[in-house]
């Protein structure tokens, strides 16, 4: 198959040209330019047995995804401990003010955790609420890696598509993972599957809505989204058609919740924005945070242990520039302008996030614990996929040697996905979920018409009724 990301339903060559390119054939743009590709097939176009097998393949892949995920915890099971604002911000915000979901934290609007924290608090017995989390957090990000099998078709072969199968689901959400680990704050994961879902064209309407669902709950959650505005500046010009424009809609609207919310946090006095790194500190995290993990957390611990610090990322850089130059060179238009597109994408987002968290640039990562690792996150992803559409292309024009390509890739991936799988969680409430919250009941059933005294985030305490705390 042709390389990059003219396969399937992705949006073909979506770096190729330039902003003002439109595929309706204006007088002097290229007519081919983001045109659909011919895809796998309609779902509507399978017989119906068939798509029922396909329906019930993805949904035992997302089942086993999630598995998968929630297996990867160390220590205190996933389902039976709360993470940082898990517990600390969202459920505790759902029970003292139930659905009050508008609300800045941390200078802006997190939509998705505050509904998925509302829902845990008014729905489900509070010793459930650990399982709550980790099961919620686990299939979100098994979903998103099908999203994204789907959304970034085009840059697999039928050789790296062996090599994976239905299991190429797992880059994206297991990089995501490990890079992010705080469940509660899942928007991480829908933002990297943003990126991706700008670049799409869904030809049936669950794609279409599947790309909508996906930028309004990431816009709505992380203002970091707003990035994307050039991306989807781009598709707007280049595909004019409103029916095109599925995901900028979602990204909008999500847009439209976020801005009133953020001019809230000023006048609460509460705004994320205040003492700003220095480009150069900003550039060292970029290099020791994303540069140094990009092949895998443990192997980069390791690496530092030996060489020192700024030791090991210098021997990673140098890896990942002759990795790129590689592509550079030996791809053709589509993978050199796509791997400009992914890396500037990834370093002008770390940057951005770096400059205006001036803390997380003194935070030094442990052996277990990376600060800010989500911020990481979508660049570590994006590098990846540049060795995967670059792999891709030379498969597409040495067609004698496409396992050799794609082994060496999953070999270099693998090496972090496979080290990387078990991890213990820390900035975990303490200890275990369910004797806490057992403590709890136990404290209301004594005095039903009394309340309970909640542990929040940043060692604030809160009172509950315990009418709300369900049992």
């Amino acid at each position: 198959m042709p390389c990059c990301l003219r396969l399937g339903r992705v949006v073909p060559a979506w770096a190729v040209s330039t902003v003002a390119a439109r595929a309706n054939g204006v007088s002097g743009l290229p007519r081919s330019f983001l045109k659909q590709g011919p895809g796998a097939g309609d779902a509507a176009s399978r017989p119906p047995g068939r798509r029922a097998v396909s329906l019930a393949v993805q949904v035992a892949v997302v089942c086993a995804g999630a598995v998968a995920l929630l297996l990867r915890v160390g220590g205190v099971p996933a389902w039976d401990v709360t993470y940082a604002e898990d517990n600390g911000v969202f459920l505790v915000d759902g029970l003292v003010r139930p659905w009050h979901l508008l609300i800045p934290y941390s200078g802006y609007l997190e939509l998705g955790p505050r509904v998925i924290g509302q829902f845990v608090a008014s729905f489900l017995p509070i010793v459930d609420a650990s399982a709550a989390y980790a099961v919620t957090g686990a299939l979100i990000a098994a979903v998103t890696g099908l999203f994204l099998y789907y959304a970034s078709e085009g840059v697999r072969s039928r050789a790296v598509g062996a090599g994976h199968g239905r299991g190429s689901t797992r880059p994206a959400a297991h990089r995501a993972a490990r890079h992010h680990r705080q469940r509660g704050r899942f928007p991480w994961y829908a933002m990297v599957a943003l990126f991706f879902a700008t670049l799409w064209r869904p030809r049936s309407w669950p794609g279409v809505l599947a790309a909508a669902l996906v930028a309004c709950y990431a816009t709505s959650s992380e203002i970091v989204a707003l990035s994307y505005a050039p991306l989807l500046l781009v598709r707007l010009v280049a595909l004019p058609r409103v029916r095109e424009h599925a995901v900028t809609a979602g990204w909008l609207l999500g847009m439209v919740l976020q801005v009133p919310v953020v001019a809230l946090s000023y006048v609460q006095h509460s705004q994320r924005l205040g003492a700003l790194a220095t480009q150069g500190q900003a550039v060292a995290f970029y290099c020791h945070n994303v540069m140094l993990r990009a092949l895998g957390w443990h192997p980069s611990v390791w690496l530092k242990s030996a060489a020192g610090y700024n030791g090991a990322t210098v021997i990673i850089g140098v890896i990942l520039a002759l990795a790129v130059g590689w592509a550079l060179v030996t791809g053709d238009r589509q993978v050199r302008l796509f791997a400009a597109l992914a890396l500037l994408t990834g370093f002008v987002q770390t940057i951005f996030e770096a400059t205006i968290s001036q803390y997380v640039v003194f935070q030094q990562p442990t052996s277990s614990f990376m600060a800010a690792a989500r911020y990481s996150t979508i660049p570590v992803v994006l590098i990846a996929a540049t060795g995967i559409v670059a792999v891709d292309s030379h498969i597409g024009r040495h067609g004698a040697r496409p396992l050799v390509a794609a082994g060496a890739l999953a070999c270099v991936l693998g090496c972090g996905w496979v080290t990387d799988f078990r991890y213990v969680t820390q900035r975990a409430h303490a200890g275990r979920w369910l004797p806490y919250a057992q403590s709890l009941l136990t404290t209301c059933i004594q005095d039903p018409a009394g309340g309970v005294t909640l542990n929040a985030w940043g060692g604030h305490y809160c009172t509950v009724p315990c009418t709300r705390i369900r049992r």
